[in-house]
């Protein structure tokens, strides 16, 4: 029996030894069809070897399936999805300075040609809760407490597109913390057929109708709602000009801290939208103070948003504004023939304002997606310019092109550099105004060499650690202020971010 069993284990051996020295042959020759006979051989080999799980011969070792990288944190605290209530927070601290520069004469609004730094702070509380649980028919009510402070480079006068969008005109506001935003949203389905959002302060939930109208009545700012830009419209972790971060022709219903009291309407569809809104209008230029009677006093905006992109696969958008403003306005030709009548010994807006007087413009506002990692925008804005500027900035038409690029390639996802050039003009009868001495709520040098205010600013944003962000920005002002005799300007800034 022994000698049995060890002529048997000795044939295995042979017949193992006959396998191991044909796949040594079969290495050295050319590959040749194998036959049906062959292939059920191996498959049976290899069916033999995995149920003794040993490895075949020559096998690539087995790699563990490659993990998805978590998304980085972006917030100083973890926002769970699904809440009914959203609480959050942000601080953004802009240091800003200056360089001397060539400036032959200055009059109250010009911007000061010494060097010069300020720095400013903004403190946004956010709050806002679910009053139902309903997907179709939701109801958000929210709260916002604000805190602005610091100053702007020359007190924000003298520029067109100022350098710092958190700067309040006014400093003798001060820091006190006051109510930015009260509003109710309410959203009313038009079908069940729902899809996701990214929820955020203005509205919590993740999930809403696909078609739908939303209702807005409350404090907000228009920019929060109209001419929004993914890549130009944030000067949290963006740009910082005030014409750069939005349409300086846009001359939209706000009061010296950029906000207003009204109500718009949206209709959201599956590839676009639409909204409009009215307005309270502040009493003065650029004021604190706000005109309650709509019937005489509102700012009316609408705006198309159509969700289309050029590059399949890619996102993009593109937005179509317009606005009609009713106030207590002035008009710049009256001003400038009262003063060469002499009936004026300088040009004076203020002198020749009218109840009911109308101010109106458009915008176009598009952004595309090119690659992944990079993206650009635009925006074109105009308007009549007969009338004075009143609520934003004075500008009467602008150009502007640029785009970001996120540093994915290089490791750091939430990394980006942007680029950004303005152009920014205003018609004659305005130029006339400030060239015989007059003044506006920013801007008046005494005299004017009329130019376009060109404007080119940079970025980089790095991404520190959770919710904390770094910025540093360049900005060269071509003509500040329309003059041809003052300038060019440099200005550098560093930017400190904070997201609870």
């Amino acid at each position: 029996m022994i000698r049995c069993a060890a002529l048997k284990f000795r044939h295995v051996l042979s017949a193992l030894a006959l396998l191991a020295g044909t796949g040594a042959l079969r290495a050295q020759l050319p590959s040749a069809p194998r036959s049906n006979l062959s292939d059920q051989v191996a498959d049976n080999a290899t069916l033999l070897l995995r149920k003794l799980q040993i490895p075949a011969p020559n096998a690539e070792p087995s790699q563990p399936p490659a993990e998805k990288q978590p998304e980085p944190m972006v917030t100083m605290f973890p926002h769970p999805e699904g809440r009914r209530f959203w609480i959050s927070g942000q601080a953004n601290i802009i240091f800003q300075g200056r360089l001397p520069f060539h400036s032959p004469y200055e009059g109250p609004n010009t911007f000061r040609n010494s060097a010069e730094y300020k720095t400013s702070i903004v403190s946004t509380f956010y709050t806002a809760v679910r009053a139902t649980r309903s997907v179709r028919y939701n109801t958000d009510l929210i709260l916002d407490v604000e805190s602005a402070g610091g100053r702007g480079l020359s007190e924000a006068l003298g520029l067109a597109g100022f350098t710092n969008l958190d700067v309040v005109r006014n400093p003798s506001l001060g820091s006190t913390p006051y109510l930015a935003r009260y509003q109710v949203h309410q959203v009313i389905g038009l079908t069940d057929k729902t899809t996701s959002q990214d929820a955020n302060f203005f509205a919590p939930a993740t999930e809403v109708p696909q078609r739908r109208i939303e209702f807005r009545v409350g404090k907000m700012s228009l920019p929060d709602f109209f001419d929004f830009n993914d890549i130009g419209s944030d000067s949290h972790l963006q740009f910082m000009n005030w014409t750069t971060d939005n349409n300086g022709a846009w001359d939209y219903a706000a009061d010296t801290r950029g906000y207003t009291v009204g109500g718009m309407a949206e209709y959201d569809d599956v590839n676009w939208s639409l909204r409009y809104g009215i307005f309270a209008m502040p009493v003065v230029a650029n004021g604190v103070d706000m005109d309650w009677a709509f019937s005489r006093a509102h700012g009316q905006n609408g705006e198309f948003e159509w969700r289309k992109s050029l590059l399949p696969g890619h996102k993009g958008v593109t937005r179509v504004l317009f606005f009609a403003n009713n106030a207590h306005m002035g008009v710049y030709r009256e001003a400038v023939r009262a003063y060469t009548a002499g009936i004026d010994p300088t040009p004076n807006i203020l002198t020749h304002e009218h109840f009911g007087a109308l101010k109106y413009g458009f915008g176009y506002n598009t952004q595309q997606e090119i690659t992944e990692n990079l993206r650009v925008f635009g925006r074109f804005g105009w308007n009549e310019g007969q009338h004075e500027s009143f609520a934003y900035t004075e500008v009467d038409q602008t150009v502007e092109v640029g785009g970001d690029y996120f540093m994915r390639r290089f490791g750091r996802s939430e990394d980006r550099f942007g680029i950004a050039v303005v152009s920014n003009a205003i018609k004659r009868d305005h130029q006339r105004y400030l060239a015989h001495g007059g003044l506006g709520f920013l801007l008046g040098d005494g005299r004017l060499n009329y130019g376009r205010e060109n404007i080119i600013e940079s970025y980089y944003t790095r991404h520190a650690w959770r919710g904390l962000f770094y910025s540093v920005d360049v900005q060269h002002i071509n003509d500040p202020g329309y003059n041809r005799d003052r300038g060019p300007a440099w200005v550098g800034s560093v930017r400190t971010h904070i997201d609870f």
